[in-house]
């Protein structure tokens, strides 16, 4: 199959997935085997594009022409291809996960659920194969209008306020700012195309590069850069495969994806690096990975101190991205990588941990880990890797990423990147460590408030939580040890660069 026919195979497969889902709705069986087989026809169709790029091509199809010059066409190079892999990878993997939630949670409405899972792969893939802004805009924009319903999916008030607020900052920094620089864009450099180096060097002042800079930073609202993050934990009301698709897999990913190839295709690194429009963006981006830190030690509720991790690590890839330095972009590219199997494999176990035991507050789950071994000894290595200990592959991203920071002068981006680390283990450490101390009443202490006695046996939640979230915990090491091969594949992104990960 060539790549020509793949791209546009890989937005229309979960598509036909979704058609199947709902004939299947009055058979839960087989309305699940549909979802597998579709997750896994995606993943075979993303992975027959990796050789071309490998090869160094750039396969593109125009799939119309809106205006002379402004064409709705997909492409593929080292950055989408690599997204669109990881997000067909999770998508089995959570798929797997979500028919043991669902059912073990008892959700209602489980069809519908599939249903938008399955929406939401199909505009994702069409972000990461865009071929110019035009593209990447539409799809971004089909991508906060379909995973409404799953953030709403609860059905209760709670999650009506969460999906207004999910909406509003969402379609407001698009339309509001997003919007405004593609626009401005078009009209300034005459393309949307996704060009080697950008668009715009020679054709504006350094007032409207950095202007033009902000309107696209703020205004890419899914990379949640404070002030525009609320959105994010207000989401965590949704369903945990949801939380997991949010964080992981999709729309987080999508937010600071865009942001890395706007830097790079629209701007250019050089272009940033002379101007420097991007450095207090890019103290702005430090300033958020430490306020959403210190935000997420104070929370109780495991999927909101999740969340305010998550806000964290997006902007270690909108730092980078900020630094206009070839490692800084690698290093966020890679980190995109580590930050998703990671978070996702904490997620999974959150989920894992209130289907077999009903608790969400981290105080309650003293002892837990010892009726659920396997779910908190992967939570403990998920936590390593979004930590960036080895051997976990968050190690390689976050070490290019510093170096990036030393490379550039800015000593303070090193300092915030060390401090942020040391935040990460006072933040996540906790949550494994609790879940393996004596519970309450064998430490001969109080047995009763929230607190429960271990029981004396394992009881894990169901096979389907279980399986993705070891899988995934794994996936952190593997990454550790194939980080060389991320590497080159991304670096043709900004040229040849020097890495510490390759040794050149």
């Amino acid at each position: 199959m060539s790549p020509e026919i793949a791209m546009p195979l890989a937005v229309a497969v979960p598509l036909v997935g979704v058609a199947l889902i709902l004939l299947a709705r009055n058979r839960p069986n087989l309305r699940e085997a549909m979802t597998m087989v579709t997750a896994f026809s995606l993943f075979a169709v993303v992975l027959s594009i990796f050789p071309a790029v490998i090869a160094g091509e750039r396969p593109t199809i125009v799939l119309f022409e809106m205006f002379p010059g402004l064409r709705f066409a997909l492409s593929a190079e080292p950055l989408g291809t690599t997204f669109a892999g990881i997000a067909s990878l999770l998508w089995i993997v959570t798929s797997i996960y979500s028919i043991g939630y669902m059912r073990g949670h008892h959700e209602q409405n489980q069809t519908r659920f599939y249903a938008f899972f399955a929406v939401a792969l199909a505009t994702t893939m069409g972000v990461a194969f865009s071929d110019n802004m035009l593209t990447l805009f539409t799809f971004y924009e089909a991508l906060t209008l379909c995973t409404f319903p799953l953030v709403t999916h609860a059905g209760t008030d709670e999650a009506r306020r969460a999906g207004r607020v999910y909406l509003g900052i969402l379609l407001g920094t698009s339309i509001g700012l997003q919007l405004l620089a593609v626009v401005a864009t078009w009209l300034i450099a005459g393309t949307l195309d996704f060009t080697d180096g950008g668009i715009l060097a020679g054709k504006a002042s350094d007032g409207v590069i950095a202007v033009l800079l902000a309107l696209y930073i703020f205004g890419i609202g899914k990379a949640a850069l404070m002030p525009f993050h609320r959105w994010l934990p207000a989401a965590m009301v949704a369903p945990t495969p949801v939380s997991a698709l949010l964080h992981a897999v999709a729309v987080v990913k999508a937010g600071v994806f865009t942001v890395l190839k706007v830097t790079v295709y629209i701007f250019g690194i050089d272009l940033l690096a002379t101007t420097g429009a991007s450095t207090w963006l890019a103290y702005m981006a430090a300033a958020t990975i430490l306020i959403a830190s210190l935000v997420a030690m104070t929370k109780d509720n495991l999927k909101a101190r999740l969340a305010y991790s998550t806000i964290s690590q997006l902007s270690y890839i909108v730092l980078g991205a900020m630094m206009a330095t070839g490692a800084g972009v690698v290093g966020g590219a890679m980190h995109i990588a580590m930050h998703a199997f990671g978070k996702i494999t904490l997620f999974f176990c959150a989920g894992a941990i209130l289907v077999a035991s009903h608790k969400t507050e981290i105080s309650q789950m003293q002892g837990l880990g010892r009726r659920m071994p396997f779910t908190f000894a992967a939570f403990f290595l998920g936590a390593l890797s979004i930590i960036g200990l080895p051997p976990m592959g968050g190690s390689w991203s976050k070490f290019e990423l510093v170096l990036a920071a030393a490379d550039t002068g800015h000593l303070v981006f090193v300092a915030v990147l060390m401090i942020s680390s040391l935040l990460n283990i006072a933040y996540l450490i906790p949550v494994a460590i609790r879940g393996f101390l004596p519970a309450p009443a064998e430490a001969g202490g109080n047995p009763g408030g929230n607190h429960e006695p271990d029981g004396g046996g394992i009881s894990e939640a169901p096979a389907f939580c279980v399986v993705p979230l070891c899988f995934t915990a794994l996936g952190c090491i593997v990454l550790f040890f194939y980080a060389d091969w991320l590497y080159a594949f991304l670096r043709p992104i900004t040229g040849a660069i020097t890495g510490a990960i390759t040794g050149g």
